[in-house]
């Protein structure tokens, strides 16, 4: 657990991940809000380590998704079971 605290402190901008290798990166925008929801969902929100997505969707996101995205949570019409 500390190792993970460590590296969220250490968290400059969103790491490679080899899952996304191509230089689009819209996928792995919309895979890290979903994984940091799910996280949360499941783990808690008190749960430090789900803020690692949080910190890559946010890096790699444009604002207006994430509140949209957010607005369509609010309203049960997000198309992602999360």
């Amino acid at each position: 657990m500390a190792d993970v605290m460590d590296a969220i402190k250490n968290y400059k901008t969103a790491p490679f991940d080899a899952r996304f290798p191509n230089q689009n990166q819209t996928k792995n925008c919309w895979q890290n809000y979903v994984d940091f929801h799910r996280c949360q969902k499941i783990k808690g929100e008190d749960y430090a380590p789900c803020e690692w997505f949080k910190r890559v969707y946010q890096s790699l996101c444009p604002n207006s998704w994430v509140e949209s995205w957010d607005e369509q949570r609010e309203n049960g019409t997000y198309p992602t079971k999360i």
